[in-house]
């Protein structure tokens, strides 16, 4: 069975500075339907206005996932890492027993759009850890290229969760599939574009969520950009 989430169903914080749409039950927005999915808590599409962020502020037992779709972001932590994300990058925090961190849009002109996905982890207290990378530039026919695993390999990076996350990027009727294993639990996320799936679409912002085991076709309409998250079921 698969569930969708559309983009104009989801949650909204709306500041001066901060546009953030919530697929997930987040801060003061509550929506008890949509707590989470499985070990996959937080996916945030946040627009950030020119130099402005977050400031510091406090992060314990949660892995936390910046995928950049534009822009510069400025990330500073209490570990002492200070460095600038730019679109196509995407890093991974482990907050562990605590930690603090900042993030604020390095540009004095241009926005900042990106996707912040917090994700349970495997075991609590453990020591914070950063990591980050540039995701590869892939043109249609690339298939799900891997950006974060259990395992940290030379193209992906590590999480403490037995998760994997993919990123396809797909040209007009380019068609694409995935195999869910049993006992595994599935999310895909539009970043843009228009799909096919069975007999819905999706387009950009949109959500799925499915259980294994179960093979999914998709087919785009456009360009598109598509995350896969496989994960273990929440015990």
């Amino acid at each position: 069975m698969m569930i969708i989430r559309r983009a104009d169903e989801r949650g909204l914080t709306k500041t001066s500075w901060l546009t953030s749409h919530h697929t997930f039950s987040f801060g003061d927005y509550i929506d008890p339907l949509h707590r989470g999915f499985e070990v996959l808590r937080v996916i945030n599409e946040d627009f950030v206005a020119p130099s402005e962020g977050f400031p510091l502020h406090y992060h314990e037992n949660m892995e936390i996932i910046t995928y950049m779709i534009s822009g510069v972001l400025q990330h500073k932590d209490t570990l002492g890492n200070s460095v600038k994300i730019s679109a196509n990058e995407i890093q991974r925090m482990t907050a562990g027993h605590g930690i603090r961190h900042s993030e604020f849009n390095a540009s004095d002109k241009d926005p900042v759009h990106l996707l912040q996905i917090w994700v349970l982890p495997n075991e609590r207290g453990l020591e914070p850890n950063y990591e980050q990378m540039s995701v590869p530039v892939l043109t249609s026919g690339s298939g799900w290229v891997p950006l974060i695993s259990p395992e940290k390999t030379e193209n992906s990076l590590s999480i403490h969760q037995d998760l994997a996350l993919y990123k396809a990027t797909l040209s007009p009727e380019e068609k694409i599939s995935y195999t869910l294993q049993e006992n595994r639990a599935g999310w895909i996320q539009v970043i843009r574009g228009d799909l096919s799936l069975e007999t819905e679409t999706l387009s950009s912002g949109d959500g799925v969520s499915f259980y294994g085991p179960m093979t999914i076709d998709l087919q785009s309409h456009k360009d598109s950009e598509i995350l896969l998250f496989d994960m273990a079921l929440r015990v």
